[in-house]
């Protein structure tokens, strides 16, 4: 904490970011040699730590995002601070250059090129005795947006709630760390765990969310929320089960989808506000969020500030 006058941030996001490139309106893919024309590109800027935190800034949650940018971030830092979060947490890797992704999609499907980049340091920079980490103390909450080691997890976690910070967890897909029996141990450390039903039965092996949420519950974990896509969400905290679903909406792309829930979720839970409207905000964020290309460009801002003003 910073001074005495509370917390620097609200909600620091940790994890990965990306420049994303987005090129679409390919009639057809290219055959070896050959070259064709995209009809749009758009840039943005990817991965769940930023997402999540551009979507809570939108929100009036004040937030930085931790993550590591190379020689060449000061695109993405002059974003982010767009979306309103602060820049001043991000570590810059003066020997690399920013994580990159391109992204082509046709009519009928999409693929992704990455480059890693500075993203790769991460793990260093989290490490205990690292210059960088204190500044995860400088948060009210920290929103781990990464498959964290199981073992780092704890013991950061441990610190982190020893001085009353809260944390979240949202590992995406990531099937070693998912399948990995410790991190399902390491969960009883965070206050929030927010996987969707596929990464869930990775780690419960069971198929029905409620019978998830129970396994999860048997290991020790405290509030954890299952996304289901167009079945919306369930959460238990202290043997409560609610279930929430989604407005109806026609996806276009779903990037990002489960990132803007977490960022309209955390945004109603950081409130106090009841469970199911903690659902409900994070269940219109993720759907909105799919209606246009990209994933921050559908954010719905005054749908959801409705949602608070009313919650």
């Amino acid at each position: 904490m910073s001074g005495g006058l509370g917390p620097r941030w609200e909600v620091l996001t940790v994890g990965d970011v990306f420049v994303d490139l987005v090129l679409s309106g390919f009639a057809r893919w290219p055959a070896p040699g050959e070259e064709v024309q995209a009809q749009s590109m758009s840039r943005e800027v990817g991965g769940g730590a930023a997402i999540t935190g551009c979507g809570l800034a939108r929100l009036g949650v004040r937030t930085g995002i931790f993550a590591a940018v190379g020689h060449d971030g000061d695109w993405l830092r002059g974003r982010i601070a767009e979306h309103g979060v602060d820049p001043a947490a991000l570590q810059v890797d003066e020997a690399e250059t920013t994580a990159l992704t391109v992204a082509v999609s046709t009519r009928e499907d999409r693929s992704f090129f990455t480059y890693a980049g500075a993203n790769r340091r991460l793990p260093a920079l989290l490490a205990s005795g690292s210059p960088g980490r204190r500044l995860l103390r400088e948060a009210g909450h920290v929103h781990l947006a990464l498959p964290i080691d199981p073992e780092m997890l704890m013991e950061l976690a441990g610190e982190l709630r020893s001085q009353g910070t809260t944390i979240s967890l949202d590992v995406g897909w990531v099937e070693d760390w998912l399948r990995n029996p410790a991190s399902l141990a390491a969960l009883a450390s965070v206050d929030l765990f927010l996987p969707n039903e596929r990464e869930g039965e990775a780690m419960t092996g069971a198929v029905d969310p409620e019978a998830m949420l129970a396994r999860f519950a048997e290991a020790g974990a405290g509030t954890v929320v299952v996304k289901r896509g167009p079945q919306g969400a369930m959460a238990r905290v202290a043997g409560e089960v609610v279930a929430a679903l989604p407005p109806a909406v026609t996806p276009v792309d779903t990037t990002g989808a489960g990132d803007c829930f977490d960022a309209g979720f955390l945004t109603a839970w950081r409130r106090g506000l009841p469970l199911a409207t903690c659902l409900d905000l994070g269940n219109l964020c993720g759907a909105l969020s799919t209606t246009v290309p990209g994933g921050l460009a559908g954010f719905p801002v005054e749908a959801a500030r409705l949602i608070l003003s009313t919650g």
